[in-house]
C-alpha cells in the first residue's frame, strides 16, 4: 500500500515523498528507522484536512479538532529539537488551508521578530483563547513548551469530542422537528383550504377548534412569507439581545434535566482546565483568573471570582469554594484532598473525567426522553389538524 508522508530531517530540513508499506504503523517506523521525525502519513490518493483546499472563508476556519492536531504537529516538532521558528514556517508551508497559512505565517514572523510564541499568539484571539494563550506562556516559562502543547492538543480533542457527542445527538430530534414543521405547513397550506371550502359552503355550525384551524390556515396561506420573515426576525432579535444575557444564563441552570446537563458541563471544564493548568506549572492564582474569563457561563464566573479573590488571601481553594450550591460537595472533598496531599492536578483530572461521564449519561438521556416526546407531538399537531377539519365534514356526509 502507497502511504504519502511529510516529515522532518534531525537538522530541521523538511522532507515529503511517498513510501510502500503493508500499514501506517509500518511506514511511520520504516521512516523512523530512517532517521526522520515523521509529520504526518496519509494513504496516497486521500488528503488529511490540512490538505483541503476550500474556497469559502467560512469553511476555513480553524476548528477545535483541527487547532489539536496543528498542536500535536507542532509538539512533535518542538519535542524533536526543530527551533520554534522553523516549526511555524513549517506548519504554514505544508498546509493548503488559506487561514492556517496566514494565521501560522504571521505567527512565524512574528517569532522571527523575537516576539514571544504566547504574545504572537495573543494577537489571534479567535483562535487561540485566553487559556491555549496563557497555557503557552506558562509552557515558555519554565521550558516546557513541547509538553504544554501536547496538552493542550489532549484538552483541544476531549472538548471537540464532547461537542461531536452533543451534536451528534441532536441530528435526530432536530430531523424529526424538522419533519413536524413541514408537514404542519403542507397541511394547512394544501389540505386545510380544499377543506374549509367544503365545510363554509355547507352553511352548518362550524366548531371553534375548527374555526382556529382554518383561520390559521388562512393566515398562513395569504401572509406565509411575511409570518416566515417575521419569525425569523424576532428570532435573530431575540438572540442578540438574549445571548448572554444573566437570567438566560441562570435559567438554564435550572432547566429540568437540562439544568444538570448545563451544570456538569461547567464542572467538567472547570476541573479539566485547571488541571491542565497547574500541571503544566502554571499558579493557582493564574488558573482561577484564566478559568474563570473561558468558563463561558455568568454564575460560575462570578463563582470562580469570587474563590480567586479568596485564594488570594491565603484561603485554600476547597474553603473558597465550600457552601456554593453549584459547586457539589464531592468536587469540594476531592479538592481538598488533593490539596492535603499535593496532587491537586491528578485530583482534579478524575473530577474532570467523572464528569464527562455523567455528561455524556445525562445527553443519552435527555435524547431518550426527548424522542418519543417528539414523535408523540408530532402525532398529535396532525392528528388535531386533520380531526378539526374532518369531523365536520363527516358531519355533512351524514347530513346529506
Amino acid at each position: 500500500m502507497l502511504f504519502n508522508y511529510k516529515a522532518v530531517t534531525k537538522s530541521g530540513d523538511e522532507s515529503s515523498g511517498d513510501i510502500e508499506a503493508q500499514s501506517k504503523d509500518a511506514a511511520i517506523n520504516a521512516l523512523q528507522r530512517s532517521g526522520l521525525i515523521v509529520v504526518s502519513v496519509t494513504p496516497a490518493g486521500k488528503k488529511n484536512f490540512l490538505n483541503l483546499n476550500f474556497s469559502l472563508d467560512f469553511l476555513n476556519r480553524i476548528k477545535q479538532k483541527d487547532l489539536a492536531v496543528l498542536s500535536r504537529q507542532i509538539a512533535t516538532l518542538l519535542g524533536a529539537h526543530v527551533p520554534a521558528l522553523k516549526t511555524f514556517r513549517f506548519v504554514a508551508n505544508e498546509t493548503e488551508n488559506p487561514i492556517v497559512q496566514k494565521v501560522f505565517t504571521a505567527i512565524a514572523d512574528d517569532v522571527q521578530n523575537g516576539i514571544p510564541i504566547s504574545d504572537a499568539l495573543a494577537k489571534h484571539p479567535d483562535i487561540f483563547s485566553d487559556f491555549y494563550v496563557n497555557m503557552v506562556r506558562g509552557g515558555e516559562e519554565s521550558g516546557g513548551l513541547s509538553e504544554t502543547f501536547v496538552a493542550l492538543a489532549e484538552q483541544l480533542e476531549r472538548s471537540a469530542e464532547l461537542m461531536g457527542k452533543a451534536k451528534g445527538a441532536l441530528v435526530y430530534p432536530i430531523f424529526v422537528m424538522s419533519v413536524f414543521v413541514i408537514v404542519m405547513v403542507l397541511l394547512l397550506t394544501l389540505v386545510v383550504p380544499r377543506l374549509a371550502d367544503i365545510i363554509t359552503q355547507s352553511g352548518q355550525a362550524v366548531p371553534i377548534y375548527t374555526t382556529a384551524v382554518i383561520g390559521l390556515s388562512s393566515l398562513m396561506v395569504h401572509y406565509g412569507l411575511f409570518m416566515l420573515m417575521a419569525a425569523i426576525a424576532l428570532g435573530l432579535l431575540a438572540w442578540r439581545f438574549l445571548r448572554g444575557a444573566e437570567f438566560v444564563h441562570q435559567a438554564k441552570l435550572w432547566i429540568p434535566v437540562v439544568g444538570k446537563l448545563y451544570r456538569m458541563l461547567y464542572l467538567m471544564r472547570i476541573a479539566d482546565n485547571m488541571n491542565v493548568m497547574l500541571e503544566n506549572g502554571i499558579t493557582m492564582v493564574r488558573s482561577l483568573e484564566i478559568t474563570a474569563r473561558v468558563v463561558d457561563d455568568s454564575t460560575y464566573r462570578e463563582i470562580l471570582n469570587n474563590a480567586l479573590v479568596a485564594v488570594k488571601g491565603g484561603a485554600p481553594l476547597s474553603l473558597a469554594l465550600e457552601g456554593k450550591k453549584e459547586i457539589p460537595n464531592m468536587m469540594v472533598q476531592m479538592i481538598k484532598v488533593g490539596e492535603e496531599t499535593g496532587e491537586l492536578g491528578s485530583i482534579l483530572q478524575k473530577v474532570a473525567v467523572l464528569y464527562q461521564h455523567e455528561v455524556n449519561e445525562a445527553i443519552a438521556g435527555i435524547i431518550s426522553l426527548i424522542e418519543p416526546a417528539m414523535i408523540v407531538a408530532l402525532g398529535l399537531g396532525v392528528g388535531v389538524v386533520f380531526a378539526s377539519v374532518l369531523i365536520p365534514v363527516y358531519q355533512i356526509a351524514g347530513n346529506v
